[in-house]
């Protein structure tokens, strides 16, 4: 009994100073990962001022700093497995039944960070959201808000958080990936009597005057676009479209916008109308109204009915 109680007590302090050496071990794994992590920052820091570039080391050293520190204390602690590919078996299938949706949010993860649907900066929609992404995550990302209550794809102040499943479930509009310009129309409907071809050519030199500066750029970016995606943009330029509709003519005027500056846009190019339409005397914006027409004094003279003669009137 004696022999059996001490070799039980040595098995016991044997199994307590593994355990021990492994937390030890364990701890100073971190503690070097955390010191690594912070020099590297202030490397950074006194290289860049750049606040983007600064997120992005962050980010990604944060992440590849836990893997591999993942890494180095599981094969700590799972001595009894022959490598690494086991282990993380063993423990994928284990996460894959236990943990689901997280499982599936790092896939999603991975899928952000190797196929770049988006990165941190972009104006997205996703779902029935939108807005700009401000950061991205092992498990989510966040946007803040824009559209929803306020119109013209406004800020709405609200910080949304995203499952990165999303991704894999839903498609992804992206406003600023490779190009930075969305097209925009604007309607305007005249009256019938209203000298339309001359609204037109007005509405036409006003969208130009507007429009100058982003043609070119956006020429530059459709270049660039191509070498990734079949884009087959021919004509950049702004047009005006006329269209014949109940209450009278409309012109829709269709041009490209910068994704975050439409409704600015939209109202420079709305004031411009407002002064040079109004100051025409033969244009008249039409609206829905009633209205009685007489067709004697109104219409084409051809068309309107003529007087009965002088012997059908004597007849």
């Amino acid at each position: 009994m004696n022999e059996e109680a001490s070799q039980s007590i040595k098995e016991v302090l044997s199994n307590i100073y593994l355990d021990y050496g492994n937390l030890i071990e364990s701890v100073i794994i971190v503690l070097v990962l955390i010191a690594i992590r912070f020099i590297v920052i202030r490397i950074v820091r006194r290289q860049t001022e750049d606040d983007s570039v600064r997120y992005k080391w962050r980010k990604n050293l944060t992440y590849f700093l836990s893997f591999l520190g993942f890494l180095l204390i599981g094969r700590i602690w799972f001595q009894g497995m022959a490598s690494v590919a086991t282990f993380l078996g063993l423990l994928s299938a284990g996460l894959a039944i236990a943990l689901r949706d997280p499982v599936t949010d790092m896939a999603g993860w991975l899928f952000l960070i190797w196929r770049k649907p988006f990165v941190v900066g972009d104006r997205i929609e996703i779902g029935d959201r939108k807005g700009d992404v401000i950061d991205i995550r092992f498990f989510k990302f966040t946007i803040l808000e824009i559209g929803n209550w306020t119109k013209s794809d406004q800020s709405t102040g609200r910080v949304i958080h995203i499952p990165n499943h999303h991704v894999l479930q839903n498609s992804i509009a992206n406003y600023t990936s490779d190009f930075n310009f969305i097209w925009n129309e604007i309607e305007i409907v005249v009256t019938f009597e209203s000298n339309w071809r001359k609204a037109k050519e007005l509405l036409t030199d006003i969208v130009n005057s507007h429009s100058e500066d982003y043609v070119a750029d956006a020429e530059q970016q459709i270049r660039r676009a191509k070498k990734s995606y079949l884009i087959q943009y021919k004509n950049l330029t702004p047009i005006v479209y006329t269209e014949v509709v109940e209450v009278g003519v409309k012109l829709t005027i269709r041009h490209l916008s910068h994704a975050r500056r439409r409704r600015g846009l939209n109202q420079l190019i709305w004031e411009d109308i407002l002064d040079k339409l109004l100051a025409e005397p033969d244009i008249d914006f039409a609206y829905n109204t009633l209205r009685i027409y007489q067709n004697q004094i109104e219409g084409k003279p051809d068309l309107q009915p003529k007087p009965p003669s002088t012997s059908e009137s004597a007849g």
